[in-house]
């Protein structure tokens, strides 16, 4: 169906009430009924990071340099902040992105450019190596660099086998990557193993902890066991971990971080061959919302770390409650051992896809996964309102799923 620009521009009333009629059928996030997607940390943080994002609604992030000096000092000590969590070594240097996704190209487009300058390998053309579990957005860098991906089996626990992936490495090897945590099974990778790794054969390691880098350190105050994966480890050159996710802050809102700042700046892109000048970014894309930066800054400050450790310790432990709860089903299983709040189920004598195609049709959005066949969740505060009726529609399906069979149903298709 084509859409026509209207002649006139309709009425205010007119077009919110368009919008909620077009977001009828969306599923609801607010009460815990999708297994990711959105995030929640409290009214009134929440309620002061919109406010901030609001007053920077118009602003360019590309224009802080020369015209938003206020907004590069918010950019900066949200940096600064980000480098003191994950235990960052005098010298390192980072910036905000968009996304996860842009973290990720940002820091693979660095680690190939300082690859390149090495001496006679500027037409070098790279490999990265992986694990299987890995996040797609590493695919999708090497898709548009033109890089090699070697995505290497995990070891029995889901994590990154160092040995297998020292095996697949090379000369042309410009990167190894591994995950705190992995998304599909919720495991940290083995990241001191990666890092001696890095050392020996001096490669460039990234870690992806996208979904770990603002919940893992406070969980690492409140004494859980959290597996070394920061810039404390000699080996780890990049980082990436988003401010949208467990920082609780409005999209879009990302973080990468370099060990040393030479590094860094092979991120940069510059061009001066055009009539306007010198164009100089420090990101991947151009223009950036502002309003995201001065947000991501308000929510930081206005959690504290107080705040952060409170929600925290609530997200695990409404994690701890819902692995309960599945292990008290027979047949049943989490994968691996989860060190955060993802987490994977599944089952011996059932399809759990089928199980939550039931779910869906009760109005809830489960997260699934292939390898196994099973259930998937990213846990947060949103969740906590909702396991009590979560679990009372799980068991329903369930129950329904195994009287009907419980057989595999090859035609559901999992898409994340």
């Amino acid at each position: 169906m084509m859409t026509t620009l209207p002649d006139a521009g309709l009425p205010r009333e007119d077009i919110l009430g368009a919008l909620r009629a077009m977001s009828a059928d969306d599923f609801s996030w607010q009460d815990g009924r999708l297994s990711a997607y959105a995030f929640a940390c409290g009214q009134e943080a929440e309620r002061i990071a919109r406010d901030a994002f609001f007053q920077h609604f118009s602003v360019n992030a590309l224009g802080a340099r020369r015209a938003f000096p206020g907004l590069r000092r918010m950019e900066a000590e949200v940096v600064s902040i980000g480098l003191q969590l994950l235990r960052a070594p005098a010298g390192a240097a980072g910036f905000m992105t968009t996304g996860g996704t842009e973290s990720i190209l940002a820091a693979v487009r660095a680690s190939r450019n300082a690859a390149r300058a090495r001496p006679g390998r500027a037409r070098h053309r790279g490999n990265i190596v992986a694990p299987a579990t890995a996040h797609p957005a590493f695919t999708k860098a090497a898709d548009l660099m033109d890089l090699e991906l070697r995505r290497v089996p995990v070891g029995g626990d889901y994590r990154s086998d160092a040995s297998a992936m020292a095996a697949a490495m090379d000369g042309d090897t410009i990167l190894l990557v591994g995950s705190a945590p992995c998304f599909p099974y919720g495991v940290i990778d083995r990241i001191d193993e990666l890092s001696e790794l890095a050392l020996a054969r001096d490669a460039w390691l990234h870690v992806d902890a996208c979904v770990g880098g603002y919940i893992a350190p406070f969980a690492r105050m409140l004494g859980h066991p959290v597996p070394d994966f920061d810039l404390a480890l000699p080996g780890v050159r990049s980082l990436s971990a988003d401010l949208h996710k467990f920082g609780y802050c409005p999209k879009p809102a990302s973080t990468v971080f370099y060990r040393r700042a030479e590094d860094a700046r092979h991120q940069a892109f510059e061009y001066d061959d055009w009539p306007s000048g010198r164009y100089v970014t420090d990101t991947v894309v151009g223009t950036r919302p502002g309003a995201a930066v001065a947000a991501a800054w308000a929510m930081l400050h206005a959690m504290g770390r107080e705040g952060y450790l409170d929600s925290t310790r609530r997200v695990l432990d409404l994690a701890a409650r819902y692995r309960q709860r599945y292990a008290a089903c027979p047949g049943l299983r989490i994968v691996g051992q989860p060190h955060l709040s993802l987490m994977a189920v599944a089952a011996d004598d059932v399809d759990l896809h089928r199980v939550g195609e039931c779910l869906k049709a009760r109005g809830w959005l489960p997260g699934m996964i292939r390898e196994p066949r099973g259930l998937h969740h990213m846990l947060s505060l949103l969740h906590e309102a909702a396991i009590e009726p979560y679990f009372r529609d799980f068991d329903a399906c369930l129950r329904a799923v195994r009287d009907a069979g419980g057989a595999a149903d090859a035609r559901i298709e999992v898409l994340y």
